[in-house]
Protein backbone atom coordinates (compact mmCIF):
# COMPACT_ATOMS: atom_id res chain seq x y z
CA UNK A 1 0.00 0.00 0.00
CA UNK A 2 1.37 3.41 -0.70
CA UNK A 3 -0.17 6.24 0.83
CA UNK A 4 -0.78 9.56 -0.54
CA UNK A 5 0.90 12.93 0.17
CA UNK A 6 -2.30 14.21 1.71
CA UNK A 7 -2.73 11.33 3.70
CA UNK A 8 1.06 11.61 5.14
CA UNK A 9 0.52 15.14 6.37
CA UNK A 10 -2.69 14.20 8.02
CA UNK A 11 -1.23 11.50 9.72
CA UNK A 12 1.67 13.43 11.11
CA UNK A 13 -0.37 16.33 12.24
CA UNK A 14 -2.75 13.51 13.92
CA UNK A 15 0.56 12.48 15.49
CA UNK A 16 2.35 15.92 16.33
CA UNK A 17 -1.31 17.40 17.71
CA UNK A 18 -1.75 14.75 19.93
CA UNK A 19 1.95 14.77 21.28
CA UNK A 20 1.41 18.42 21.73
CA UNK A 21 -2.16 19.06 23.26
CA UNK A 22 -0.47 16.24 25.86
CA UNK A 23 2.44 18.09 26.71
CA UNK A 24 1.00 20.95 26.46
CA UNK A 25 -2.30 19.60 29.05
CA UNK A 26 -4.51 20.94 26.48
CA UNK A 27 -7.56 18.52 25.49
CA UNK A 28 -6.75 17.65 21.86
CA UNK A 29 -10.47 16.18 21.43
CA UNK A 30 -10.96 20.70 22.03
CA UNK A 31 -9.21 21.45 18.45
CA UNK A 32 -10.76 20.91 15.03
CA UNK A 33 -8.99 17.72 13.52
CA UNK A 34 -7.26 18.55 10.21
CA UNK A 35 -9.56 16.64 7.69
CA UNK A 36 -8.86 13.95 5.13
CA UNK A 37 -11.04 12.07 2.84
CA UNK A 38 -8.47 8.72 3.08
CA UNK A 39 -9.93 5.92 3.76
CA UNK A 40 -6.50 5.10 5.41
CA UNK A 41 -7.92 6.93 8.52
CA UNK A 42 -10.79 4.41 8.77
CA UNK A 43 -8.50 1.62 8.52
CA UNK A 44 -7.71 -1.02 11.73
CA UNK A 45 -3.83 -1.46 11.54
CA UNK A 46 -1.23 -1.77 14.20
CA UNK A 47 1.14 1.40 14.19
CA UNK A 48 4.06 2.52 15.98
CA UNK A 49 5.04 6.07 16.72
CA UNK A 50 8.51 6.54 17.24
CA UNK A 51 9.98 9.82 18.13
CA UNK A 52 13.51 10.90 17.89
CA UNK A 53 15.35 13.87 19.11
CA UNK A 54 18.58 14.68 17.02
CA UNK A 55 18.93 11.47 15.82
CA UNK A 56 18.96 9.86 19.53
CA UNK A 57 15.94 7.68 20.22
CA UNK A 58 13.27 9.49 22.73
CA UNK A 59 10.02 6.97 22.72
CA UNK A 60 8.59 4.50 20.99
CA UNK A 61 5.30 2.77 21.53
CA UNK A 62 2.89 1.26 19.46
CA UNK A 63 0.17 -1.60 19.02
CA UNK A 64 0.19 -4.91 17.00
CA UNK A 65 -3.45 -5.68 17.33
CA UNK A 66 -5.89 -3.63 14.77
CA UNK A 67 -8.29 -2.74 17.91
CA UNK A 68 -9.06 0.69 16.50
CA UNK A 69 -9.50 2.92 13.20
CA UNK A 70 -6.09 4.85 13.03
CA UNK A 71 -7.62 8.33 13.25
CA UNK A 72 -8.56 6.74 17.06
CA UNK A 73 -5.12 4.44 17.80
CA UNK A 74 -2.88 6.93 15.85
CA UNK A 75 -3.29 9.69 18.61
CA UNK A 76 -3.55 7.38 21.57
CA UNK A 77 -0.09 5.85 20.53
CA UNK A 78 1.55 9.56 19.69
CA UNK A 79 0.75 9.94 23.45
CA UNK A 80 2.22 7.05 24.92
CA UNK A 81 4.92 7.42 23.26
CA UNK A 82 5.80 10.86 24.42
CA UNK A 83 4.75 10.21 28.02
CA UNK A 84 4.65 6.27 28.87
CA UNK A 85 7.84 4.91 27.50
CA UNK A 86 9.33 3.74 30.55
CA UNK A 87 13.16 4.09 29.15
CA UNK A 88 12.71 8.06 28.81
CA UNK A 89 11.14 10.65 31.00
CA UNK A 90 7.96 12.37 29.67
CA UNK A 91 8.74 14.53 26.38
CA UNK A 92 8.56 18.39 27.93
CA UNK A 93 7.04 21.40 26.39
CA UNK A 94 10.82 22.50 25.05
CA UNK A 95 11.37 19.45 23.37
CA UNK A 96 8.45 19.63 20.67
CA UNK A 97 10.37 21.73 18.23
CA UNK A 98 13.46 19.35 18.19
CA UNK A 99 10.85 16.05 18.06
CA UNK A 100 10.99 14.34 15.23
CA UNK A 101 8.04 11.87 14.69
CA UNK A 102 8.01 8.30 12.44
CA UNK A 103 5.09 6.81 12.01
CA UNK A 104 4.99 2.77 11.02
CA UNK A 105 2.46 1.27 9.91
CA UNK A 106 2.05 -2.63 10.09
CA UNK A 107 0.61 -5.05 8.24
CA UNK A 108 -1.15 -8.10 9.75
CA UNK A 109 1.95 -10.37 11.35
CA UNK A 110 2.55 -13.86 9.43
CA UNK A 111 3.40 -16.47 11.69
CA UNK A 112 6.73 -18.01 10.30
CA UNK A 113 8.28 -21.95 11.18
CA UNK A 114 11.81 -20.93 9.58
CA UNK A 115 13.67 -17.95 10.34
CA UNK A 116 15.25 -18.02 6.92
CA UNK A 117 12.59 -16.92 5.41
CA UNK A 118 13.48 -13.43 7.63
CA UNK A 119 14.18 -10.21 5.08
CA UNK A 120 16.11 -7.68 7.02
CA UNK A 121 15.09 -4.33 6.15
CA UNK A 122 11.86 -5.84 4.73
CA UNK A 123 10.18 -7.83 7.86
CA UNK A 124 9.90 -6.46 11.28
CA UNK A 125 9.36 -9.44 13.87
CA UNK A 126 7.98 -10.28 17.39
CA UNK A 127 8.82 -13.06 19.10
CA UNK A 128 6.61 -14.84 21.40
CA UNK A 129 6.70 -17.25 24.39
CA UNK A 130 6.21 -18.12 27.84
CA UNK A 131 3.99 -15.24 28.01
CA UNK A 132 6.28 -12.66 26.90
CA UNK A 133 6.39 -11.12 23.49
CA UNK A 134 8.61 -8.63 22.00
CA UNK A 135 8.68 -6.89 18.61
CA UNK A 136 11.07 -4.87 16.40
CA UNK A 137 10.57 -2.98 13.63
CA UNK A 138 11.95 -3.64 10.37
CA UNK A 139 14.30 -0.68 10.52
CA UNK A 140 15.60 -1.55 13.81
CA UNK A 141 17.88 -4.11 12.30
CA UNK A 142 19.03 -1.89 9.49
CA UNK A 143 19.87 0.63 11.96
CA UNK A 144 22.25 -1.86 13.90
CA UNK A 145 23.57 -3.73 10.86
CA UNK A 146 22.49 -7.30 12.13
CA UNK A 147 21.79 -10.48 10.86
CA UNK A 148 18.86 -12.25 10.78
CA UNK A 149 20.27 -14.13 13.31
CA UNK A 150 21.28 -11.20 16.08
CA UNK A 151 17.80 -9.75 15.24
CA UNK A 152 16.34 -12.98 16.53
CA UNK A 153 18.09 -12.39 19.25
CA UNK A 154 17.59 -9.00 20.15
CA UNK A 155 14.07 -9.70 19.48
CA UNK A 156 14.05 -12.30 22.19
CA UNK A 157 16.06 -10.37 24.61
CA UNK A 158 13.07 -7.75 24.22
CA UNK A 159 10.84 -10.15 24.90
CA UNK A 160 12.57 -10.39 28.32
CA UNK A 161 13.89 -13.95 27.14
CA UNK A 162 16.71 -15.92 26.37
CA UNK A 163 18.87 -14.70 23.37
CA UNK A 164 18.30 -18.40 22.01
CA UNK A 165 15.19 -18.62 22.73
CA UNK A 166 14.17 -18.38 18.98
CA UNK A 167 15.00 -21.88 18.59
CA UNK A 168 12.99 -23.48 21.02
CA UNK A 169 10.13 -25.48 19.57
CA UNK A 170 7.46 -23.40 21.52
CA UNK A 171 8.51 -19.95 20.72
CA UNK A 172 6.71 -18.08 17.93
CA UNK A 173 7.76 -16.07 15.52
CA UNK A 174 6.06 -13.66 13.53
CA UNK A 175 6.82 -11.56 10.60
CA UNK A 176 4.96 -8.02 9.60
CA UNK A 177 6.03 -5.11 7.13
CA UNK A 178 5.84 -1.41 7.49
CA UNK A 179 4.96 1.55 5.44
CA UNK A 180 6.63 4.43 7.38
CA UNK A 181 5.45 7.97 7.40
CA UNK A 182 8.60 10.53 8.79
CA UNK A 183 8.69 14.26 9.25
Amino acid sequence: MTIDVAARHALLFLARDAIESAVRGNDARTRPARRTESSLFRERRGAFVTLEIAGALRGCIGRIEPDAPLSEMLPAVAVLSATRDPRFPPVTAGELAALHIEISLLTPPTRIADPAAIRIGRHGLIVSARGHRGLLLPQVAVEYGWTVGEFLAQTCIKASLPRDAWREPDTELHVFETEIVAE
